[in-house]
């Protein structure tokens, strides 16, 4: 009856255990992740092809260079993104701001949400970025 008590014991410590990554260990996965993206013109270019209705003709484009900023748990890279594109009815639509988010050295989200925009992007500056200005279909 002591063996079996003794083994049952032995079975609930085993289970107490925590074999979860420790706060320290997942902040530290979290900013390993953050390299600086080299490509991240590229990478927009190729998101707001798919992104946008119609890609051609998109007129006062600009776009931030990289800067770490606070994104839930962590800071990450975040360019900022503003242009003008027209909708399927060939109307434009005014001015959008946009907001992509990097991991590893590249594009992970795109924000378009305005108030998430407006908080990361409040005090960037825009650099004029013509080649969205000359995607094509």
């Amino acid at each position: 009856m002591r063996l079996v008590a003794l083994l049952v014991a032995a079975l609930l410590a085993g289970c107490t255990t925590n074999l979860e990554p420790s706060a320290s260990d997942l902040k530290a996965r979290w900013d390993a992740e953050n390299v600086y993206p080299q490509r991240y013109r590229q990478d927009v270019l190729a998101f707001l092809r798919t992104y946008l209705n119609d890609p051609s003709h998109v007129r006062g484009a600009g776009i931030s260079q990289p800067q770490l900023k606070y994104i839930g748990p962590g800071d990450r890279y975040v360019s900022c993104v503003r242009y003008d594109a027209r909708n399927t009815d060939g109307k434009y639509l005014g001015s959008k701001d946009g907001a992509a988010t990097y991991v590893g050295g590249k594009l992970d989200r795109f924000l378009d949400t305005p108030r998430d925009v407006r908080e990361l992007c409040k005090e960037v500056a825009y650099a004029p970025f013509p080649e969205l200005e000359q995607l094509t279909r």
